[in-house]
């Protein structure tokens, strides 16, 4: 569930601030003179006049007939869209490593190393400190140490189960797709790879695996069919992000890093928050969840036509896939309600410029980290 018609032309690598680029637009009798401008605020007209059109292409919405066959087929409608662009609909996405620099090579990831190591430090303690010969707590538990703990075995289930069966609730001393990495990235509705690529390609940390998933399975055999995909560093699966009785194969506080890129708005809004609640799961204490997707009034969502809308900034496309367009606030609620912390929220408001056609183009995207809390030190 990649972003089907996302950011455009990747903003420039350039910082202004800290995100979002550098180039402004001063002078409105230079609107042509490039391709896109940085930061537009909008005026309290332009505002108001994009709230009455999403009320005019709303005021018609899709019947429930085919409310339900969307839901229902959300996968037919997914997969038939890659087979026929495959992988030339995208451009790799290289702006991640200025947005989001906890997917850059390791010399950027200290910051966050650093924030994890002495939690690390206690797991590892609690794992070798609570094993009595079995691998197991007194009290039958399995202890959630690091995967760097050594020397513990746990027999895993039989063959015929699958992989998300196979690995789901063990403890991270546990051997899974990448048990034995010291920083592990899950990006969430992949594509055809155009974040896992670029991230395999720069970041030469050897202690760095990427896991990534897809609800189309057409995407995920893309990216396993990828000249670039080393199953040494990646594990590339298919998931439905709102199967809530579909484990992930990783262990919950295993991750450090989540990644969802034009993919929440994909869902129906009545099962984000279990989505999300679910991820929160997987991240290790100090993990960060990267978000950035559709904000409300972009010009995506300006250009439906009546007759498209199923409900409130919720929205089906000519080809059967869904997009939802939020607010800051929304996905605060999301994120805090299932307990991490916010570390951004913002809105990236760019002006794309078509010169060619002298066309203006707004669009509105949200950014967010939020970050699971530290456990206290029990030192």
């Amino acid at each position: 569930m990649a972003d089907t018609y996302p950011e455009g032309a990747p903003p420039t690598q350039v910082r202004k601030r800290e995100q979002f680029g550098s180039r402004f637009l001063s002078d409105p009798s230079s609107v042509f003179h490039h391709n896109a401008w940085d930061n537009v605020e909008w005026s309290e007209e332009q505002a108001a006049a994009a709230e009455r059109k999403v009320q005019e292409n709303s005021a018609q919405r899709v019947c429930q007939e085919k409310q339900v066959d969307y839901e229902v087929n959300a996968h037919k409608y997914w997969n038939d869209f890659y087979r026929i662009h495959e992988n030339g609909f995208f451009k790799d996405r290289h702006w991640l490593f200025t947005e989001f620099p906890e997917l850059a090579p390791s010399q950027n990831q200290n910051h966050l190393k650093d924030l994890l190591m002495e939690n690390k430090r206690n797991e590892i303690s609690e794992c070798q400190s609570s094993k009595n010969g079995t691998g197991l707590t007194t009290s039958g538990e399995h202890p959630k140490c690091s995967s760097t703990c050594l020397g513990h075995k746990t027999q895993l289930p039989p063959e015929k189960e699958t992989v998300a069966e196979k690995f789901n609730h063990l403890p991270i001393c546990a051997k899974f797709p990448g048990s034995s990495a010291t920083y592990r990235i899950l990006e969430v509705g992949c594509g055809v790879g155009n974040t896992v690529f670029p991230i395999l390609q720069t970041n030469n940390d050897p202690g760095l695996f990427v896991y990534c998933c897809d609800f189309s399975s057409a995407a995920v055999e893309l990216v396993q069919t990828n000249s670039e995909y080393n199953p040494s560093r990646c594990f590339a699966f298919v998931h439905d992000l709102c199967d809530e009785d579909q484990s992930y194969p990783v262990p919950e506080n295993s991750i450090d890093v989540i990644v969802l890129i034009f993919v929440l708005s994909a869902i129906v809004p009545d099962k984000m928050q279990k989505a999300i609640n679910r991820l929160s799961r997987l991240l290790k204490s100090g993990g960060v969840i990267l978000l950035r997707d559709y904000g409300r009034y972009d010009m995506a969502q300006l250009r439906f036509k009546k007759g498209q809308c199923l409900s409130g900034n919720f929205y089906v496309r000519g080809d059967g896939t869904r997009v939802y367009f939020f607010t800051q606030d929304e996905l605060d609620t999301l994120f805090t309600t299932a307990g991490l912390e916010k570390v951004q929220n913002l809105v990236d408001r760019r002006l794309q410029v078509n010169r060619g056609k002298q066309l203006t183009m707004y669009r509105v995207w949200i950014q967010c980290k939020y970050r699971k809390p530290l456990l206290p030190s029990t030192h």
